[in-house]
């Protein structure tokens, strides 16, 4: 039988708990362990079987059991305090509402997935995550921010393994009555080729953030349309480029439809990048000319790019371009080259795909890696639209990831921060984060063995009661399974394995984790060799993977593990937040030198951790995979194991202890999203939202003057040359003051159009300047010569040249338009 209707039920709450559906409503529960407490004390049993989710909590419990809590004074008491926690957080001013100058009202943040928790499946691994990481602390800041993303039907895939250790998945319909997320009532429509597709937007409160989640799943839309928001990640290009658009030109006309005007627009990795184009379409429909457009919407838009290899960015071809995007073009009265023009590279004439990361560096004002290794990678990566700019010098920077601490790190561990660090030691200093160094050895031995065994009992829960032991040292690895991530680099030397493994005295015990991509054959395989080795009777209980991994299964991992391994090709890994989850639990990590790792590694006063000697210089893949696995297998043998074992005479470890501290003094104030956040502020949110209002003021006047001096500068750099450099080359003893001078011609240009340089300092045996050698602005003194002083630096090989390059003061980036003039 089916039903002819269908209707939600809602829990029949009693009054003086009333407080309860706020509660599981807004995320902010999933940081806030005493509401977690409180949910456990309602029914422990409905809150274990529905998988701590509050929804289901509420759902489970019968009226007599609302009957008995009605009348619980504690419960009542709790309900109370945990409301009034939450309109603390929600309400009261916080790090944000100190900065009274800044030009910031609100910022827009797209991401295609966000991890807040399991119990919201909307995302599939690190990036997702770190999107929920970074709403939880915009509201601990108390940030002017809102989300935007999707709302998948099935949201990513659920993970078993069958008989032969390959993994199959399953895409499960979610009930969006059963998700913590309410209807707004907005919907607007997207073209997509001809198809009308209905939009409506669903909010989800992440303490003070809104999150506003896209769908497709409408009455009315034809089913092509409908399928649009039907899982994470799935589907082919054209599948790609409808969620995309819905995404980015959706999500900009959703903000509108309810009423929102932000400043800023942070695009959180490619797959949004329409939001530029939808902004551009705004303005020209208001009067703009696209160009005009495109210089009033760049300076407010922020792009962070998480891609170390070009295979990883999302490109479509041309005819799927045109298909989507002709009509479009019209609108902003352009043809489809103008758009195509925004993601194409002249260094990649062979390859005509459109390039959404490409589009979105030249959409943006200002642009970041998420690391600082990788922001250099990709200064690197995206030079050719620089192509007369130095590497280093590539307007793209590095704000490195950050993990919110509240949500990841276990109550045990979190105890001790509270009485070492202070009460607010998730955003805490340097000076204060050194006082772990005064915590109790048996204190912090104790914290990380309950979370030990917290682990071992999860994973026999799953996996049979003969896996793990409580006392052995474990170690970690979970993540995406990609083959770059090597996780199976020491199945290499399974002997050498195995002897670690079955040590009698010192046994080493490993948990692995993580899901391939469906269409990702060879992570699949990785999947199944560590699988396959996990099976085997002499060493499978002390050798496991955990499958069905989720945000819960990281947690219980981050929480029990010694040691958090991570084996990637440097410098493929961005950034790797995985191991500052597990370092802030007290977690070492010991992983090559790459994404957060290398900045954050230090080998002074015993360490903070381990380093895997890297052969990234190997052009042979299979040697470098084997000296790299020698390395980590020398680092386990001689250093981490007996590290962990030995022991003093109450039986502590107390070596391995000082390293934990270290390891929470060195690491604790940076790798939190408190500072990431606070850094994207002030680095790029509020120049971002400073630049916006300067060219959009007075009805866009600054951007149109901008545009047309571009044009200008554009079409007359070609005569643009540096024809003589006069300087003194007879040596000079360093602090010495000289004088320098340069010839310009100058074209169509005025003086005032361009800035000329002088770049002086050490020279290599190759004429190349080392470092980061200092600028001396030139003025103009008359008939095109420039001319100034500059001081003598350090001894040695010294060098001096001259460039000229555009300058205006409505500029985002001194060298964003990539023009350079050279003396030679």
């Amino acid at each position: 039988m089916r039903a002819v209707r269908e209707f939600n039920v809602v829990p029949a709450i009693p009054e003086p708990l009333s407080g309860l559906a706020e509660l599981a409503h807004n995320l902010h529960w999933t940081w806030d362990r005493a509401t977690q407490l409180l949910f456990r004390r309602l029914d422990p049993v409905s809150w274990r079987e529905g998988g701590n989710d509050p929804q289901r909590l509420l759902a489970a419990i019968t009226t007599q059991r609302w009957a008995e809590l009605a009348t619980d004074s504690a419960i009542i008491a709790e309900t109370q305090a945990a409301m009034a926690r939450l309109r603390d957080d929600v309400d009261n001013p916080r790090w944000f509402q100190g900065r009274t100058d800044s030009p910031l009202d609100l910022i827009a943040y797209f991401s295609p997935e966000f991890g807040l928790s399991e119990t919201l499946p909307q995302y599939s691994g690190g990036l997702g995550v770190l999107s929920g990481d970074h709403l939880k602390a915009a509201s601990d800041l108390g940030l002017p921010l809102v989300g935007i993303g999707l709302l998948y039907d099935q949201g990513y895939f659920r993970q078993r393994l069958n008989a032969d250790g390959l993994q199959e998945e399953r895409f499960p319909e979610l009930d969006p009555h059963g998700l913590p997320i309410s209807p707004t009532g907005a919907t607007i429509t997207v073209d997509l080729a001809g198809d009308p597709v209905h939009v409506r937007a669903w909010e989800v409160n992440v303490g003070r953030i809104r999150l506003f989640l896209l769908d497709t799943n409408v009455e009315g839309n034809s089913q092509a349309g409908h399928d649009v928001t039907d899982r994470l990640y799935g589907g082919d290009a054209e599948h790609r480029i409808r969620q995309e658009i819905v995404l980015g030109i959706g999500g900009v006309r959703i903000l509108r439809a309810l009423g929102l005007a932000p400043q800023a627009f942070h695009t959180n990795e490619g797959h949004a990048g329409f939001l530029g184009l939808e902004r551009i379409r705004e303005l020209v429909a208001e009067g703009f000319g696209f160009d005009e457009a495109l210089e009033a919407v760049r300076p407010g838009c922020v792009f962070t790019t998480h891609t170390p290899v070009p295979a990883g960015i999302d490109r479509f071809d041309r005819s799927l371009m045109e298909k989507y995007f002709s009509g479009f073009a019209a609108q902003c009265g352009v043809d489809i080259e103008r758009i195509l023009q925004l993601g194409w590279r002249a260094d990649e004439a062979d390859d005509d795909r459109f390039n959404m990361a490409v589009m979105g560096l030249r959409l943006a004002g200002r642009s970041n890696g998420v690391a600082q290794l990788h922001g250099a990678v990709s200064r690197t990566m995206f030079a050719g639209l620089w192509p007369d700019t130095p590497v280093d010098e590539v307007p793209i920077s590095g704000i490195t990831n950050g993990v919110h601490a509240r949500t990841w790190t276990s109550e045990h561990v979190a105890a001790l921060f509270r009485e070492s660090v202070g009460p607010v030691w998730d955003g805490a200093d340097e000076p204060s984060w050194a006082a772990v160094h005064r915590l109790d050895p048996a204190a912090v031995w104790e914290a990380k063995r309950k979370g030990r065994a917290e682990l071992v009992a999860y994973a026999r829960d799953r996996l049979g009661d003969n896996v793990l032991d409580a006392d052995s040292l474990t170690i970690g690895f979970a993540r995406r399974f990609a083959t770059y991530k090597r996780a199976t680099l020491l199945l290499g030397q399974p002997e050498r394995l195995r002897e670690l493994l079955l040590d009698a005295d010192r046994p080493l015990q490993f948990v692995f984790a993580g899901k391939a991509h469906p269409a990702d054959a060879e992570g699949k395989e990785l999947i199944r060799q560590i699988e396959v080795f996990a099976r085997q009777l002499d060493v499978g209980y002390r050798f496991v993977f955990l499958p069905d991994y989720d945000m819960g299964v990281a947690r219980r991992m981050y929480h029990g593990c010694d040691v958090w391994l991570n084996t990637p090709r440097r410098p493929l890994e961005a950034c790797g937040t995985s191991g500052m989850k597990a370092a802030l639990n007290g977690g070492l990590n010991c992983s090559i030198l790459d994404g957060w790792w290398d900045e954050c590694y230090d080998a002074t006063d015993g360490g903070n951790g381990w380093a895997i000697a890297s052969a990234d210089d190997d052009p042979d893949m299979a040697r470098r995979d084997q000296r790299e696995a020698v390395s980590l297998f020398g680092l386990l043998e001689r250093e981490i194991v007996p590290l962990f074992y030995k022991r003093d005479e109450t039986g502590l470890p107390i070596g391995w202890i000082d390293m934990v501290k270290r390891n929470w003094a060195s690491l604790g104030p940076f790798v939190t999203a408190a500072r990431m956040v606070r850094d994207y502020t002030t680095e790029l949110y509020e120049p971002a939202a400073r630049s916006g209002r300067a060219l959009t003021a007075e009805g866009g006047a600054p951007a149109k003057r901008l545009a047309a001096w571009k044009a200008k500068v554009r079409q007359a750099w070609p005569s643009v040359a540096v024809t003589a450099v006069d300087v003194d080359d007879a040596d000079a003893h360093e602090g010495e003051v000289r004088q320098a001078s340069a010839q310009i011609q100058l074209g169509a240009l005025d003086p005032a159009d361009i800035e000329v340089q002088l770049i002086h300092g050490g020279v290599d045996a190759e004429g190349n300047f080392v470092n980061h050698p200092p600028h001396v602005v030139l003025t103009h003194d008359r008939d095109g010569r420039f001319a100034g002083d500059y001081e003598i630096g350090e001894a040695g090989p010294y060098g001096i040249t001259v460039r000229a390059v555009p300058a205006n003061s409505l500029l985002t980036e001194p060298l964003e338009m990539g023009l350079v003039a050279w003396a030679h």
